[in-house]
């Protein structure tokens, strides 16, 4: 199931996790190095992952905060 753009869900990766489309990478993972001050040029180097990627993991959040889930 597709969420955001470049986020989507799958029983079989990360346990039914939010991931970034493709990868392995979860959502929270995403939001809790921004959070620890983690840049969008290191996310994107260390996790092989675009600033897209970032930006709709910031864009699923959002909506899932939102109580429109």
């Amino acid at each position: 199931m597709i969420l955001a753009t470049n986020i989507c869900i799958d029983e079989k990766i990360r346990g039914g996790k939010p991931v970034i489309k493709g990868t392995r990478v979860p959502v929270d993972l995403i939001l809790g190095k921004l959070a620890g001050g983690m840049t969008y040029e290191e996310l994107m180097k260390e996790y092989d992952i675009t600033q897209e990627d970032i930006l709709s993991a910031l864009e699923y959040a959002s909506y899932y905060i939102s109580g429109r889930r």
